[in-house]
């Protein structure tokens, strides 16, 4: 028998679905299709685009910010956010082209789990936590342990992303997001840095949240900087080698480990500047 496309309007049904058969999960499908090739689809697929609720951000009054697992960059992109949201914002102009951006989901860059994923440094500098739900119900994670390795996750193959949910930072933050391809657009990420800053009266930093991707299986909270630059003024930052500790950037066809190195250095400094500067 051909495979199956199933693209139901409610949860229950969607989970009532992967618990009956092996299914292939898409949303804006940016990710699954190129990733096949010439290669024929043969599993049924869930198309969860259409189901109810999970898209659109919402605002409680408790301040926190939650972010529907099928809204899509431009959504992002085009949203009314608070400045310390700006890198994600940015980070939504940079995926792909303007017809990816229209289709590709949040929650599909996310599950995608490529450590190039642009979504990704700015929603660990935010400490997204995510909501995913399944055959036992919903359970939440944060981001940091939802991403476990190179295009692998804590999710198991009977649960799926229902949203993001993001506390929201400081009034006075702000944030800025930097990415090196080899063109404009289209392009995978040979490094990428985001980050949240805030400044006291004085122009001293006391919040700070710096993340790195493109240059670990996983994209990395910088958490020794954030700590260490707590009490300085922008200016009088010097990011050095331990800092980047938790960064292991591999040599490929894009660039050397050394190069990825120098360019997060020069990354950071020029995100923090970016976030003053949008703030002013």
């Amino acid at each position: 028998m051909p495979p199956e496309y199933f693209s139901p309007t409610y949860l229950d049904e969607a989970l009532e679905l992967m618990a009956s058969r092996s299914l292939d999960l898409v949303a804006g499908g940016t990710d699954f299709f190129p990733a096949r090739g010439r290669a024929p689809v043969t599993r049924d697929i869930l198309d969860i685009t259409r189901l109810e609720g999970l898209r659109g951000i919402q605002f409680s009054d408790d301040g926190v910010v939650q972010i529907g697992a099928a809204t899509t960059w431009s959504d992002i992109a085009k949203a009314d956010l608070p400045s310390a949201f700006v890198a994600l914002q940015q980070a939504a102009n940079e995926v792909g082209s303007i017809q990816i951006q229209n289709s590709g989901t949040i929650a599909g860059n996310l599950c995608n789990a490529s450590p190039a994923a642009d979504g990704i440094p700015p929603l660990l500098t935010l400490d997204a936590e995510i909501e995913v739900a399944g055959p036992l119900g919903v359970r939440r994670q944060a981001l940091c342990d939802f991403l476990t390795g190179v295009r692998q996750t804590t999710m198991t193959s009977a649960e799926l992303v229902i949203a993001l949910h993001i506390k929201m930072p400081p009034t006075h933050t702000t944030s800025a997001f930097e990415k090196l391809g080899a063109r404009k657009y289209m392009v995978i990420s040979i490094a990428m840095t985001a980050v949240i800053i805030g400044l006291d009266e004085t122009g001293h930093i006391n919040y700070a949240r710096i993340a790195v991707g493109a240059c670990s299986p996983v994209a990395q909270r910088l958490l020794s900087l954030e700590a260490d630059i707590i009490g300085q003024k922008i200016s009088d930052i010097s990011v050095h080698l331990s800092h980047l500790a938790p960064l292991s950037p591999i040599s490929d066809v894009r660039a050397s480990n050394e190069f990825r190195s120098e360019v997060v250095k020069e990354q950071i400094y020029r995100a923090l500047y970016k976030a003053i500067a949008h703030d002013g």
